[in-house]
């Protein structure tokens, strides 16, 4: 049966079926300020061949204000995808 298995609820009174899995994908690395020149995309290689890429941020200051920005950025993303 089409669904079984997978969470689903009902949005304006359609069944809409929500990923039971996910992955989240990030990389840290610290390193001095002034020693950054460029940051591009990270490319992540799915399974059925295609190809996706992750969008690299900067975030710069003390460590208090890295984390403080990185709960902001994490909290603001997921914003993004509120059906989750």
């Amino acid at each position: 049966m089409p669904g079984e298995g997978k969470r689903c609820k009902r949005v304006f009174g359609e069944r809409i079926e929500t990923m039971a899995n996910l992955t989240l994908v990030y990389g840290m690395r610290l390193l001095p300020a002034a020693e950054i020149a460029s940051v591009g995309e990270a490319p992540i290689t799915l399974k059925n061949g295609n190809e996706a890429h992750v969008t690299m941020h900067v975030l710069e200051g003390s460590r208090e204000q890295i984390e403080a920005q990185l709960k902001m950025s994490l909290d603001a993303f997921f914003d993004f995808y509120p059906e989750i």
